[in-house]
């Protein structure tokens, strides 16, 4: 059986390894088939590409959009995509647009609660200044020892009613999905237990996502609960999407699984890469 791994994060956009060293970090686990897939930028892809080709790693392009349904930060994967579509490359560029300002105004909300200097301690972790995120906030918090470490910063800062929160309208669902496609790629929703939605707001995005195209689901990843992979399972079947796999891997230590280490998908599902020739 491949292992497969379809979600995982470099330097890129918030994670901590460049794009060469995930797809070596990859091999090492024992990865198969494997997808960079950075938060609204294709910029690592052609790297991992490279990396991937030289390692005999089977590498499959992808990236994760951000999107604002319902009030909530959602995130779409696509993978199989075309980089080069001058589509989905402006529309990338559009939902990154306005990062800096709400870094700025998380750093003024973190002095506020007495921590100073903010914005310039996260800049010291991106390795893309059009996308300082909520991640790089949070090491810098770890580094001067506020917080024990990303996790304990998530619980205290950075998160909705706590100092630093500051929301951001991302892509539209319907947007996100039409790049994806028209890119060649196929849509899919990451890490669903994640969302704060309701049985009938579930059901809406779902709706939503497969009128517009939307073709699968995570059910098995690092964000998710053993028991939540097979109430994913059943959403997936429910709502006839494939299924996808994948760590969401962003650095060692940081992340919830290591690359690679997730258990199979469920025999119930149909994987995403049922067709692909790999």
């Amino acid at each position: 059986m491949l292992n497969i791994d379809l979600h995982c994060h470099s330097n890129v956009s918030d994670g901590v390894l460049t794009p060469a060293a995930v797809a070596a970090r990859a091999k090492a686990q024992g990865v198969d088939v494997w997808a960079l897939t950075d938060h609204d930028e294709l910029d690592g892809i052609a790297e991992a590409r490279e990396a991937a080709l030289a390692l005999g790693l089977r590498y499959v392009p992808g990236v994760e959009i951000s999107v604002t349904w319902g009030g909530e930060t959602v995130h779409i994967v696509g993978l199989q995509i075309d980089e080069t579509n001058p589509d989905l490359q402006r529309g990338l560029a559009a939902t990154r647009g306005g990062r800096a300002q709400r870094a700025q105004e998380m750093a003024a909300q973190l002095a506020a609660a007495g921590i100073p200097h903010a914005f310039e301690g996260a800049l010291k972790f991106v390795g893309n200044p059009d996308l300082i995120s909520r991640t790089h906030f949070a090491r810098y918090l770890v580094e001067i020892g506020i917080c024990a470490d990303v996790k304990d910063v998530f619980r205290n800062y950075l998160t909705e009613g706590k100092p630093g929160f500051v929301p951001h309208r991302w892509a539209k669902l319907p947007d996100a999905v039409r790049w994806i496609r028209g890119a060649g790629g196929i849509a899919i929703v990451a890490h669903p237990g994640r969302y704060n939605f309701g049985d009938l707001q579930q059901h809406a995005m779902l709706t939503e996502f497969k009128q517009a195209g939307g073709a699968g689901i995570e059910v098995v990843t690092g964000s998710h609960t053993a028991d939540q992979y097979d109430v994913y399972a059943k959403v997936a079947g429910n709502y006839g999407l494939l299924a996808s796999r994948g760590s969401d891997f962003h650095g060692p230590g940081e992340s919830h699984i290591e690359l690679g280490a997730l258990p199979p998908l469920p025999r119930s599902v149909t994987p995403v890469w049922h067709d692909w020739n790999l």
